[in-house]
Order: structure tokens, then C-alpha cells, then sequence
């Protein structure tokens, strides 16, 4: 079954990309009764230098510690004293800031972006409180396996790296940080030429434009386009396996392959790969391994796509005993999808991707979040009625050569659990395995 395109009555967006390098894109959407707007920087972790493991996070934390107009709690209060609602994410692609209120806010929303990404005052006082936050954010996730094997699989992925390291940096990272440090990174890179202003929800894109004019000058400033370095994915099978040992009820393992990166034209089909392979209840991964084998509670797959790498991969938490089977059935299923992938499980993964696009057009934030990825990983806005296009011509064939390129290159495997978890397959059993 197909969903017609001209089914669809989606809010079109609109895009303008001004002289001084910003683009601005928004999204109408008339019977909306809010509006998200932000701006995000086509900067991420894997820009930081050696010497900066973590600053992109901080930076963001610490834009909200004061400007030269407004401190910390002004900042607060003025966002919640109109309902609305103000946060920033850094990921390794990208950094952003947003805000979430009514629509007749909009000035004062843009105001309150500009101001706290060019005047930031980066005061020593908030600087030292934010970093036992930071410091405390990284004890948080390491007292948590299930987000460390992800970390750690991570850097078996992209080892010597950017791209490998943890987000958060590290406590000794983060304690070196000073205001020159920060101001350095953000006077590099915050500036129009790195920034998208998206806008979605109850706006008018020719309004909004009217509204740029009056605050464009204040984010023009010379800055560094990111120069990227493609990761290389390990070349000798003895480097692609981690065990960290530590006493835990469950052992928390990853593994996975590497894909192409997100704007190959195989992308969908990865999607789709993800959801018939383990993306669900009915799931070949869910079925096989909890369902019929009782090997594990959790179980899933999942694609990470990044603008020049991507990884393919499979993560339980399970006992250690059931490590090695739980391993070889996956990689099973697997195999089994790259010779004959099934007209049901297809059409359910595609109903499951169609859902997802029709669905996420309907809340504000979802689209705010999604024009900015879109432009820096595409460099254009995808509508509805391409995304379905694109859901529809997936076919099985497509899905079976996709499984038959991951399943031709060697894994990396991450695992944390008890010493029995010494006892999951090393490089010569995982060859064995995978010949």
C-alpha cells in the first residue's frame, strides 16, 4: 500500500538566505496557537580543538548566565513571565537555542536570541558554578551503563577523533575552562555565516523578514566556517572491541557497522532497514531475541547519520551468559533480511516512516527543529509530499543490498558489564561468525 502525495495538506515553508550568510526559514501554520523559534549554529562538538573537549557544551550552558543587559535570573524570568519556555541542545553537528511562547511575542523572542548569542557577558562567577553543573551532568551519565556503552562505542567508532569523544567533555576538561576560552570558541564561530533562524507555528514568513532587517547587524561578525575531517572508521579488527568491566546486573552492549553518511540517497532505506530489523515489538530483533529466546528485556536498532559518516547499529542489555547468543542471532536476522526481506515487514516499516513524517508536521517544535537539520545536512527544505515519495519507493531489493553492504564490513563491539562479560566474542570468534 502507497500514500498518495496529493493526499497531504501540509504548511509550506519558506526559505530566504541573506547576504551576510544567515538563512532564515520558516513554516505557516495557520491553526497553530504558539510559536517555536530559534537559532541554531551549524557547529558542534567535532569542531572543538584538542584542547577544547566540551566547550561547545559549556558554551551553550553559559549563554544564559547573563549579558550585558540582562543576568541569569532577568533572563528567566522575563522568558516564564510571558508563559513561554527558553533551552539549548549541543550535539556533534550542531548547537541550538530556541524558544517556545505565543506568537505576539515574536520580537521580544528574537531579541532575547540575539542578545544572548552576541552580548553574552560569560561572568568567572557563573563560569565556576556552571561547571560543578557540567561536572555533575558527567557523574550522571557515568553512573548510567546503558548511556557510557554508547559513548564507548562511539569512540571505538571514530577513535583519534572529534567525533569520538564524549559531548560532555570530561571533568578535567571542563575544569580547565576559562572566560577567554569560552569567548574564544564563540567569537570563532557565533556569528550569521554559521546560523539558521528557524521559525514555526502561527508566523508569517514576509513578517518575519521585516524583523531580521532590524536585527541582522547585530549578528554579522567575521567567524571561521568549520573546517571538518572525515573520520576513518578502524582498520585493524583488534581495535574494534571494548569491554569495560564493572559489577552490574545486566551487561549493556553495542555493536554496529559503518553506512554513508545522512544525504546518501540510502538513507530512507536505512530508516526503514532500522524499524523491520529492530525498531519495534514487531521487529525481526524484538521477535527472535526477547520474544521467542527470552535473552533480553531491551533490544533495538538504530542508524546515526552524520553530514560524512554513519553507523549502523544494535544495542540489549541482557546477562552476560547470553552475550555471545544473543550477538550471533542478531547478526543472524540480519544476514537472514540481506537474502530475502518480506513485502509485509517492509509496508509496516514504511506505514510506521509515514506516520512519523505526517505526525511531526503537526507540532511546532518538531518542524522549528527540523528545517535547520535539514539545510545544514541537505542544504534544502524537504516537504511532505518528497518525504512520502521517497517512503514509497523503497522496495525490498533496495533493502537487501543495504543489509548485504553493512554485513560486508566488520563490526565494533562495546560492552560494559561483570568479568563474565570478558567471555563475549573476541575478533577471532566474531570472524568465525561473520565468514
Amino acid at each position: 500500500m502507497t500514500v498518495s502525495a496529493s493526499l497531504t495538506s501540509q504548511p509550506q515553508s519558506r526559505l530566504t538566505k541573506r547576504d551576510s550568510g544567515l538563512v532564515v526559514a520558516s513554516t505557516n501554520m495557520p491553526h497553530a496557537n504558539s510559536l517555536a523559534i530559534g537559532i541554531w549554529l551549524s557547529v558542534g562538538s567535532r569542531d572543538e580543538r584538542p584542547d577544547e573537549h566540551g566547550i561547545a557544551h559549556m558554551l551553550e550552558h553559559m549563554a544564559f548566565k547573563g549579558t550585558e543587559s540582562r543576568d541569569a535570573e532577568t533572563i528567566a524570568r522575563q522568558v516564564e513571565d510571558i508563559g513561554g519556555f527558553i533551552n539549548a541542545h549541543t550535539s556533534r553537528e550542531e548547537t541550538a537555542y530556541y524558544i517556545r511562547l505565543l506568537p505576539e511575542h515574536l520580537e521580544f523572542a528574537l531579541d532575547m536570541l540575539v542578545d544572548i548569542l552576541t552580548q553574552s557577558t560569560l561572568p568567572d562567577t557563573e563560569i565556576a558554578r556552571e561547571k560543578g553543573v557540567i561536572i555533575q551532568e558527567i557523574g550522571q551519565a557515568n553512573d548510567t551503563p546503558d548511556d557510557i556503552v554508547f559513548d564507548q562505542f562511539q569512540s571505538l567508532c571514530y577513535p583519534q577523533h572529534p567525533i569520538g569523544r564524549p559531548i560532555l567533555g570530561t571533568t578535567d576538561s571542563v575544569n580547565d575552562f576559562g572566560r577567554s576560552d569560552l569567548s574564544g570558541f564563540m567569537n570563532r564561530y557565533y556569528g550569521a555565516g554559521n546560523m539558521i533562524l528557524s521559525a514555526a507555528g502561527r508566523v508569517d514568513h514576509d513578517d518575519l523578514m521585516t524583523h531580521i532587517d532590524a536585527i541582522e547587524k547585530k549578528l554579522i561578525r567575521a567567524v571561521d566556517v568549520p573546517e571538518r575531517r572525515v573520520p576513518q572508521w578502524p582498520d585493524q579488527q583488534d581495535k574494534r572491541q571494548d569491554i569495560l568491566i564493572r559489577e552490574l546486573e545486566q551487561t549493556h552492549l553495542v555493536f554496529g557497522w559503518p553506512v554513508a553518511p545522512t544525504n546518501d540517497h540510502d538513507r530512507w532505506a536505512l530508516r526503514a532497514l532500522s524499524i523491520l530489523y529492530g525498531g519495534g515489538m514487531s521487529s525481526r530483533l524484538f521477535q527472535e531475541v526477547r520474544e521467542k529466546r527470552g535473552l533480553c528485556y531491551s533490544v533495538f536498532s538504530f542508524g546515526q547519520m552524520m553530514s560524512d559518516c554513519g553507523v549502523f547499529g544494535v544495542y540489549a542489555g541482557t546477562d552476560a551468559k547470553d552475550g555471545n547468543e544473543l550477538i550471533t542471532v542478531a547478526m543472524d536476522q540480519l544476514a537472514h533480511l540481506a537474502q530475502k526481506t518480506t513485502g509485509d515487514e517492509l509496508e509496516r516499516a514504511k506505514a510506521q516512516m509515514r506516520s512519523a513524517v505526517l505526525m511531526g508536521r503537526e507540532s511546532v517544535m518538531n518542524i522549528c527543529e527540523m528545517m535547520p537539520r535539514e539545510w545544514i545536512r541537505y542544504g534544502e527544505l524537504k516537504d511532505a509530499n518528497s518525504q512520502l515519495d521517497a517512503i514509497n519507493a523503497i522496495d525490498r531489493h533496495h533493502i537487501e543490498q543495504l543489509s548485504q553492504k553493512i554485513l560486508a564490513e566488520y563490526p565494533v563491539l562495546a560492552a560494559i558489564g561483570d568479568s563474565r562479560a570478558n567471555a563475549l566474542m573476541s575478533p577471532e570468534k566474531m570472524d568465525k561468525l561473520i565468514r
